[in-house]
């Protein structure tokens, strides 16, 4: 018998039963299983796809599992029902939080130092002004909204240098100093050249 070296067995069945083991949510389950394999073999027990557990194979088992989904459409397939009781089994044996993966480098760079921040501040308005976009003798509050909407994104120093080059882009768009008769101050250069 497929059970006969195991100290726990839990049957996975979406019926409920009148005779048979005390159901449990799957994520409850996983919990008591994965402390339960401390002490030996543990199992999920899984009926075929047409009819599922008959009776006598879930009073085999020590519990009945289920899984909490749309009672319209309680029964799941096989491969299904699998792959939700590993997921819940994994989670139970991290605690909860399982380990990031291995060999992937998350995309991130450092926060932007706050100096750096300020020069995109000063770059934003100027191409604003460059642009008509915002008005100097009716600003509003544009600018107060517009830093309170990026100190919200904890811009990093890639993100910086990202948006100072669209306002660079910007910039070489708008009439020629020359052209205009006016000087435009540049300001500070990037951060940072762009990876």
């Amino acid at each position: 018998m497929a059970l006969a070296h195991t100290i726990r067995a839990y049957a996975v069945s979406a019926r409920q039963r009148k005779l048979g083991p005390q159901p449990l949510p799957a994520r409850q389950a996983a919990a008591e299983l994965i402390t339960a394999a401390a002490g030996g073999g543990v199992a999920l027990v899984f009926g075929n796809e047409n009819a599922g557990l008959s009776n006598d194979e879930v009073q085999c088992c020590q519990r009945t599992v289920h899984i909490p989904a749309n009672p319209a459409y309680a029964s799941l397939n096989l491969a299904a029902a699998v792959q939700i009781l590993v997921y819940e089994l994994r989670l139970a044996a991290f605690d909860g939080s399982p380990p990031a993966p291995t060999g992937v480098v998350p995309f991130v760079s450092p926060l932007a130092a706050h100096q750096d921040v300020e020069y995109f501040y000063q770059h934003l308005e100027r191409v604003m002004l460059g642009t008509g976009f915002l008005d100097p003798q009716r600003p509003r509050r544009l600018l107060p909204k517009l830093r309170r909407l990026f100190a919200r994104a904890e811009l990093e120093r890639n993100e910086i240098n990202i948006l100072r080059g669209l306002l660079d882009a910007v910039e070489r768009r708008l009439p020629r100093e020359k052209e205009a008769g006016t000087t435009v101050n540049r300001g500070p250069p990037l951060v940072d050249p762009l990876p």
